[in-house]
């Protein structure tokens, strides 16, 4: 029906194809620019924005109508401005977390970009893929998927290529079927595509997807916060204005109506959830650049949250480019030629991924290639993290069958037979420890040859695959004992240049790096001991080792030290959830094994290259493997909440200062010590500086300890300085007490944006202001602006006519500029008092 053929389909066939079929890929409906405009609305901002404009028209004040109404307009397009640049930037990260798929087209292995596949492709699958389309399965040995994304069955379901003998109704019945989105837990298959894109079951399921915003904890914490802050509000100002109807009656019941909405609004941390949104956004672009992808904008704080990360060692701190040192054999010919055949490599050199079957591939001659031409794989059972090896069955031209298994030294001596003596195979052990000890890495061969005729009915569960006529020949555990020693393998792998550098970095931000191999104690301690991880190779400890310590010993040396090896998928996953007890973990991983552990930590970080079962669990993709990458990512993440926390801080301490004394003084005045128009201009020109400290450079010192930049810590410092800022205003109104209203209302307004602006500048740093790091440019210059239109205003026409400003007399905007000096000196003091007696961390 498809028109295909075993060999695959051609370029120019695919190209057709994808033109009739469209492209492989489910287009879930996202927010468009009108949801994200319409949200703008939904807040509680807005709806008091629009309480204040109807009360301003009611009472006759349209200047004041038309200036909330624009106030209302610039607020809302800054939001959407904001989170629109927001979500293109989520989609555009997309392009760096595509999934590529192993294809056979024109009878050669490739690999294409998942939307790129057509129905009549044939698509070969291997343990920890996803799976990319609707696919019937041609070829399959001990095959096991799961589901559960689109049956809810969490146990993986075995799957077969044979045809059904009835038509299956359900999803869980098509065993011969496997479904787009479930993944691959075992074995190997090839698969017919049958369907793609929205024609996909998973592809129905998606198409009733709806693209509504989902908001991550992170924000879901925020607007708690926003509405917890707007309670205390609400309740304080029904306070005020009952006493307001008290004291004063009912004359002025509008006026108060439209000064109480404008009070609200000058308190609520209007511009918080676009700070947030924005400063993700940004962090995650950023991070994008520095070959760090987040999968979800939240992740962006857990990766600040990190304490200690768990890092495998290759790719890492070494290059992951080996090359073929030496190879130590009695015969080096038949040990390169059987260990290019336990690497089933073929001619196509972009197939190789490997990188050991890759240096042996690059140190073999062209005449190789018609001896290995000679020979047929029947049987490979890959390289498994728990067994520490591989396994091939091969035929020869002749018939005779050759079992070759290749793995880690101390394993494969111990398959071997006695044939030498245990000198010779303790002399062979000393001399691969030696070759570890130097850095080097070190792979061992051995290999017997199969009886003929000999059936196999019992055979090992580890996922291995059949090739052409391969069916009867199974590796057993049987067949792996008193095999014949040939040779080993001394491959060199260069440490990176940016390893040392990272691990100073980790060590100034108070990560700790801990590294957990599969390499021997040898090379993980010659290269741990390189980069001064460790003092000295004998601190390295053993999967072995650890597998003997009772619990309490288990937890405090998995506290304690910083390199082990030798480390199996299970004890990868009780190490970090050992570390977990006291500290944030981040670890990474990229093979199917890793999975366990990924999931259990903190957070998950696999490479572009992992396995695609890894990659579903995980919360940040490395486009780039390199442990410095890792350490920046970290440290940007902390840069991002530590800017989120500026302006919660600064923004509470100077609106809960001027709320509560203006709210005061109200009450004793028979006029509005600042007008609601005049409010919300305060509000609007302070909020464009405030937003600019998404981008604000960071102390070292506020980069140490992630969770000492929590919110809840620095609350006795927000009072602090909420109540310096009630006193002055206090202060203030006692001096100019006997002015005209105008007068005070236009000198208030200047003090407020000037205090306010000051008071950014002062929370930005624990350190004196003048001392620490340069703020950053947009921050300065929005901040002058500011302080710029607060001053200027009151002397032009515009500001007297829409905002009902007046000239301030000189002598009293000097007194201002004290008052405004003093209160820098105040805030100051309080903050250093703070960081060093209060805050513990001076």
């Amino acid at each position: 029906m498809l028109k295909t053929s075993p060999s695959g389909l051609s370029k120019k066939e695919v190209i057709l194809r994808q033109k009739k079929y469209g492209l492989n890929d489910i287009k879930i409906k996202s927010s468009g620019a009108l949801a994200i405009f319409v949200r703008q609305l939904k807040s509680p901002f807005a709806y008091f924005l629009f309480l204040a404009a109807v009360i301003s028209f009611f009472i006759g004040e349209n200047a004041d109508f038309i200036i909330i109404a624009a106030v209302v307009l610039i607020n809302i397009l800054i939001g959407f401005f904001q989170e629109y640049r927001a979500e293109r930037a989520i989609h555009l990260l997309q392009k760096y977390i595509s999934q590529n798929v192993k294809v056979l087209r024109q009878s050669k292995e490739i690999f294409t970009n998942k939307k790129d596949l057509v129905p009549g492709d044939i698509v070969l699958l291997e343990p920890g893929d996803k799976i990319p389309a609707d696919l019937r399965l041609l070829k399959a040995e001990n095959f096991l998927v799961d589901e559960s994304i689109l049956t809810g069955e969490s146990a993986p379901l075995s799957k077969t290529h044979d045809a059904l003998s009835s038509e299956s109704r359900q999803i869980f019945e098509a065993k011969n079927i496997l479904f787009a989105g479930a993944l691959v837990v075992s074995g190997k298959a090839e698969g017919l595509v049958v369907g793609t894109g929205k024609n996909t079951a998973f592809g129905e399921i998606a198409g009733t997807l709806s693209g509504n915003h989902k908001e991550s904890s992170y924000e879901k914490s925020i607007i708690y916060f926003c509405r917890l802050v707007l309670r205390i509000v609400l309740i304080t100002i029904a306070l005020l204005f009952a006493a307001n109807l008290l004291f004063k009656g009912t004359s002025n019941f509008m006026e108060f109506s439209l000064f109480s909405v404008a009070l609200i609004i000058s308190i609520l941390p209007e511009a918080l959830p676009v700070v947030v949104t924005f400063s993700l956004a940004q962090g995650s672009i950023r991070l994008a650049k520095r070959h760090v992808v987040v999968r979800r904008l939240s992740a962006i704080e857990d990766m600040g949250n990190i304490e200690i990360l768990c890092t495998d060692k290759t790719g890492t701190l070494t290059e992951n480019k080996l090359s073929l040192q030496k190879i130590i054999s009695s015969d080096r010919r038949k040990c390169l030629l059987y260990g290019l055949l336990s690497s089933n490599i073929n001619d196509r050199k972009q197939s190789i991924l490997n990188p050991f079957d890759l240096a042996l591939f690059d140190k073999s001659p062209d005449s190789f290639w018609k001896e290995y031409q000679k020979y047929e794989i029947l049987y490979e059972l890959p390289f498994n993290s728990s067994r520490m090896r591989s396994g091939f069955i091969v035929k020869n031209k002749k018939g005779e069958k050759y079992l070759i298994v290749k793995g880690a030294p101390e394993i494969i001596l111990k398959l071997c037979g006695r044939a030498g003596g245990k000198s010779a195979k303790k002399e062979l052990k000393e001399d691969t420890q030696r070759e570890g000890e130097s850095g080097k890495r070190v792979l061992a061969l051995a290999y017997k040859k199969i009886p003929a005729r000999r059936l196999v009915r019992r055979k090992l569960t580890e996922g291995g695959s059949l090739g052409e006529g391969g069916s009867k020949d199974i590796i057993t555990e049987e067949d792996e004992k008193n095999l014949a020693f040939l040779g080993y393998f001394v491959f060199e792998d260069p440490l990176k240049s940016t390893a040392v550098e990272a691990l100073k970095l980790a060590k100034k931000l108070g990560v700790k790096v801990k590294v957990i191999t599969g390499d021997s104690k040898e090379v993980a301690g010659y290269i741990a001991q390189k980069i001064k991880l460790i003092n000295n190779p004998g601190e390295v400890v053993s999967g072995e080792e650890l597998e003997k310590m009772p619990p309490d010993e288990f937890d405090q040396t998995c506290l304690d030290s910083a390199v082990f090896a030798r480390i199996s998928p299970g004890l990868k996953y009780k190490i970090v959830k050992s570390l977990q007890k006291r500290y944030d973990v981040g670890f990474l991983g990229e093979g199917i094994n890793d999975v366990p552990a990924l999931k259990s930590a903190n957070v998950a970080i696999v490479v572009q290259s992992a396995s695609d079962i890894s990659r579903e669990v995980s919360d940040i993709v490395l486009l780039k493997k390199d442990l410095r990458v890792i350490i920046e990512g970290i440290k940007s993440g902390r840069n991002i909440y530590s800017n989120i926390n500026k302006y919660i801080k600064c923004t509470l301490a100077s609106n809960f200062g001027n709320f509560y004394s203006i709210a005061a003084i109200s009450l004793f005045i028979n006029y509005l010590p600042m007008l609601p128009v005049q409010i919300l201009l305060a509000n609007l020109l302070t909020d464009f500086p405030l937003i600019s400290v998404a981008n604000d450079s960071v102390d070292s010192e506020e980069l140490k300890k992630p969770k000492a930049y929590k919110l809840s810590s620095a609350l006795p410092l927000i009072i602090a300085l909420a109540i310096i800022s009630t006193v002055f205003d206090l202060v203030f109104f006692a001096i100019f007490y006997n002015h005209q209203p105008s007068v005070i209302q236009t000198l208030w307004f200047i003090e407020s944006i000037l205090t306010e602006l000051v008071l950014i500048f002062i929370v930005r740093t624990r350190y004196l202001s003048w001392k620490a790091k340069k703020p950053g440019f947009s921050l300065v210059f929005l901040s002058v602006l500011g302080g710029a239109a607060a001053l200027l205003l009151p002397f032009f026409a515009f500001g007297k006519n829409f905002f009902h400003f007046v000239n301030p007399p000189a002598a009293a905007l000097m007194i201002v500029f004290l008052l405004i000096a003093a209160y820098a000196v105040f805030s100051e003091t309080a903050k250093l008092v703070y960081f060093r007696y209060v805050s513990g961390r001076g």
